[in-house]
């Protein structure tokens, strides 16, 4: 039943309802577009609109419900009223009928126009209303004029069934036009911000007093205003007036915006980032739009963090105090799971079963830091892709994502995994100073029972030396969380240490035995005819048998030998605080070792002296005193060396094999015990510390010179080393320091710049590249064993007349080969006019 005091509200997407056949005036309509409040609801805007103009609940109480409005049964037909009847003076009578059910809206006397009335603004068919009571008043208290005869409204029938509705998009081209009066915005009065929202939705709406205007076109306006953002609700109701129709948008403002929460409370992002983002927000009116551009900020920072599945949705609720509550669906990782993968791409072998790998699963499972339960992060899988090449185990790793179908926003990680061979026997040649010419040889498995365990054993064998090793590591000990590694190697080599070497002043040689006498200055080779004696001894006890007051030697005459055979182990453990994946740029290291060190020549017969031959007079029977030496602690055949080291590393290198910014710093000791009568006692201290500062000085490469548009690629850097280190205590002479080159004053030959117990080195190198596999170098280095030649034990340095300290100045080539840089230099000593070509692998640093 429709009567005096009720109002029917209808929603603006259902204009074209079978209970609007009839001709309408503008005031019998209420167009409504209620806000979306649905927990899983897009963010606002456009879309968002659209769902918002669904059916709701008129405000009015006393109005009718949306079911009996759908139920008003149809009217009987009739022939439509002509245009000709609203330009009369005085109201459509059917009109009348429905405008004086509506409380508050009266009838107007439409003057004459062109415009029709608001009734065909519904694009109503043509149905009669029942007959006006002829017993009414006829002056309508409502209206301006007071002259217009009240519309008495007829009981409405009983409910019928509703008649088929008509097409609720009629054709553009046969819509009516009403002439619009006045527009006003209602429901802003005492709003802290009405002005703004007021210019608001005018703005946004395309009718002005004095237009005419469609259906169309004020459901556009009335999408347009709530497009705005500022409001919660948005309702525009017609009405008629003397001058044409009247609208009223009737607005809910959208709160004031007070805090933001998230759903989970415990998401990844920080509470800060929250904060900072609708900073400039807090404290205004909420608007929706704005709203979805810092959701957009939100959605950006998990996407810069690597949270690649993360969505951030809503608003999930806001509340009238101005708390707007976003939800954010983060993506969790259900599992990880390993598969194996064949060369071919497939999983599963011939027979159609699962291939099992080489690899132990939890060797796998132990580098991959993402765990179930976890928010997916694309940065961290990376990472853990990164680790698991770094094994070096496997050719390939495939990744995808497999949702979980019971769970979404779960997903499974699954890992293809493609071994690779790792087994390797290889060989090759070589050439050093300290061994020359040198054939290598090694059988190595870097995969030892599928355990990551690295096995290998080389051998070497050169013009002046040899070496057989073993060695064992654990690149990670099972179960330790601090990603502890463990070596253990054993050795025996043979090498001619340079420490008695010189390039232009003669050499260290060995003498098998030797007496000295007290108070003589120069000691006699046994073997020589010319000896005070004039005969040939056949030992040095035989020697001194004869005269005990001279000092004898018995010359050998070859090269020094030292033959060490021992083994060391070492632990090393990254000061992560327990976290495995955790990248730290400091490490510990901590090891023992063990060595029994023989001085010998190239027939493996013990020579513990040696002689300088720079010193040996004309005819070869006599040396200086000091010109004979022992060569090993004690004089002694053999010393046994027990010695515990520890040492940390700090690396913030941005490129292990060719870095153009960070710092690398290396400090350690190593404290040897004596362990028997010819066992030392002494400590060695040594430090080093590397810094580049990145730089674009030469331009030759073309990747130095990019283009608008492109990314450089020019690897230039400014690099800076400098050493130093100390030995105290018992010090063997085949322990100190040497100085001079390829990896330290590359001017001077391997050890020919200084033998010291404590040394300083300095280099400064600019490095460019030329082009894609040739890089260039200037360099400058310098050193010093700071005057502690003399304290060496027999003075090896001294006696072969190295100067000690020095510097030198060079440049050079680096070409990037398939088995790794080669490096080809020159240097000069001491601007001297020396130079010195130097051969060599990879950087010096």
């Amino acid at each position: 039943m429709v009567g005096p005091g009720s109002r029917r509200s209808y929603n603006a997407s259902n204009l074209a309802l079978p209970f609007l056949a009839g001709a309408l005036p503008l005031g019998a309509l209420t167009l409504l577009v209620p806000p979306a409040r649905a927990q899983d609801s897009p963010p606002p805007g456009r879309d968002a609109i659209a769902l918002a103009a669904g059916p709701v609940a008129p405000r009015s109480t006393t109005g009718l419900s949306w079911p009996e409005l759908t139920a008003l049964p149809p009217l009987p037909s009739e022939s439509a009223p002509s245009a000709s009847a609203f330009a009369m003076p005085t109201a459509d009578p059917d009109a009348q009928a429905l405008l004086a059910a509506l409380p508050g809206d009266g009838t107007s006397n439409v003057t004459a126009s062109s415009s029709t009335s608001i009734g065909d603004l519904a694009q109503a068919a043509p149905e009669a209303a029942p007959p006006t009571d002829p017993q009414s008043p006829a002056g309508d208290p409502l209206s301006p004029a007071g002259d217009a005869p009240e519309a008495t409204p007829t009981p409405a029938p009983t409910p019928a069934q509703p008649s088929p509705s008509p097409s609720l998009e009629p054709q553009a081209a046969q819509e009516p036009k009403v002439l619009i009066s006045e527009v006003v915005i209602e429901g802003l009065d005492g709003h802290p911000e009405k002005e703004r929202l007021e210019i608001a939705a005018y703005a946004a709406m395309s009718v002005t007093p004095g237009s005419e205007i469609t259906r169309s076109q004020l459901r556009n306006d009335l999408a347009a205003v709530y497009a705005t953002g500022w409001f919660a609700d948005v309702r525009i109701e017609p009405e008629d007036s003397p001058l044409g129709v009247r609208l009223k948008v009737q607005v809910v403002p959208n709160p004031v915006l007070t805090s933001i929460s998230l759903d989970p409370a415990d998401a990844e992002v920080p509470k800060q980032v929250v904060d900072d983002t609708f900073a400039p927000d807090l404290g205004k009116t909420l608007n929706l739009n704005t709203l979805q551009t810092r959701m957009q900020e939100l959605q950006k920072w998990y996407a810069d963090q690597g949270y690649s599945l993360a969505r951030v949705t809503g608003p999930g609720r806001i509340s009238p105090d101005g708390n707007v509550q976003l939800v954010v669906r983060q993506g969790t990782v259900a599992g990880v799971e390993v598969q194996f993968v064949n060369k071919e791409g497939s999983t599963t072998n011939d027979k159609g079963q699962p291939i099992r790998g080489k690899t132990k699963p939890w060797v796998i499972s132990r580098e991959i830091s993402i765990k179930p339960g976890q928010v997916f992060n694309r940065r961290n899988l990376e990472e853990d892709l990164k680790r698991l090449y770094g094994t070096g185990l496997f050719a390939d790793v495939k990744v995808t994502l497999r949702p979980v179908a019971d769970n979404p926003g779960e997903v499974t990680i699954v890992l293809g995994v493609v071994e690779q061979s790792t087994g390797s026997l290889s060989g090759g040649l070589g050439y050093s100073q300290s061994q020359g010419v040198f054939g290598q040889i090694q059988v190595q498995d870097s995969n030892l029972l599928g355990r990551a365990w690295d096995l290998a054993t080389s051998f070497t064998y050169g013009q002046f030396g040899a070496l057989a090793d073993i060695t064992f590591t654990d690149p990670w000990i099972k179960g330790d969380p601090f990603r502890t590694a463990f070596r253990l190697k054993a050795f025996i080599s043979r090498d001619v240490p340079q420490i008695f070497q010189s390039q232009d002043n003669g050499s260290i040689l060995t003498a098998t035995n030797f007496y000295e006498a007290p108070g003589t200055s120069v000691a006699y080779n046994i073997n020589a005819l010319n000896n005070p004696e004039g005969k040939v001894f056949g030992s040095v006890q035989e020697a001194q048998n004869a005269n005990s007051s001279l000092s004898w030697f018995d010359y050998n005459g070859n090269s020094v030998v030292i033959q060490r055979v021992g083994g060391n182990l070492q632990f090393v453990r990254p000061l992560n605080g327990g976290n495995p994946y955790k990248r730290v740029p400091w490490s510990v290291i901590v090891g023992l070792s063990g060595q029994q060190v023989t001085p010998m020549d190239f027939s493996g017969r013990s020579n513990p002296f040696g002689i300088a031959s720079n010193n040996f007079n004309f005819s070869g029977s006599e040396v200086p005193i000091n010109s004979v030496i022992c060569l090993a602690y004690n004089c002694a055949t053999n010393n046994q060396l027990f010695g515990v080291r520890v040492a940390a590393t700090m690396n913030n290198l941005n490129d292990p094999r060719n870095p153009t910014q960070g710092n690398f710093l290396s400090v350690g000791t190593e404290q040897f015990f004596s362990v028997g009568p010819d066992s030392p006692t002494f400590n060695r201290m040594r430090a080093s510390y590397t810094h580049y500062i990145p730089v674009n000085w030469l331009k030759l490469y073309k990747g130095c010179r990019p283009k608008p548009g492109e990314t450089a690629d020019c690897k230039q850097a400014l690099a800076f080393q400098v050493s130093a280190g100390a030995n105290v205590g018992q010090l063997p002479p085949y322990e100190a320091f040497c100085l001079g080159g390829g990896n330290s004053v590359r001017g001077y030959y391997d050890c020919d710049l200084g033998v010291g117990r404590s040394f300083g080195e300095a280099t400064i190198e600019y490095r460019f590249p030329i082009f894609s596999i040739i890089s260039g170098e200037l360099f400058i280095d310098g050193g010093t064993t700071f005057g502690s030649q003399a304290n060496v034990p027999g003075n090896p340095g001294g006696l072969l007349l190295k100067p000690g300290q020095g510097f030198s100045v060079g440049t050079g080539l680096i070409v990037t080969t398939p088995v790794g840089p080669l490096r080809l230099e020159v240097a000069s000593q001491d601007f001297t006019g020396n130079w010195r070509f130097n051969l060599g692998v990879g950087w010096k640093f």
